[in-house]
């Protein structure tokens, strides 16, 4: 009974050996402070095509609402009147 134990205990040991020789080597951490410039410069882009699409808006304060309205009416009664062939 013994022998059987110290079998045993010689196969897990040979296995823990086997899987430590085996293991990869550690990949360094990557630096945060890299990733955090990385992201900051990644927002600014973002915030510049922000920037350059909004210009193309009315502003809210100077937007008429009734203008818009009949601008809509109209393309639609245009696109009913193309359809309907007249």
């Amino acid at each position: 009974m013994d022998k059987r134990f110290a079998w045993l205990g010689g196969g897990v040991g040979a296995l823990a050996v086997w899987r430590w020789l085996r293991r990869q080597p550690r990949k360094p951490a990557p630096d945060p402070a890299e990733s955090l410039r990385a992201k900051l410069e990644e927002s600014r882009a973002l915030v510049d095509e922000r920037d350059a699409f909004e210009e193309g808006e009315t502003p809210v304060d100077q937007a008429d609402p009734n203008t818009r309205r009949r601008s809509v009416h109209d393309q639609a009664r245009a696109r009913l009147d193309e359809l309907r062939g007249e």
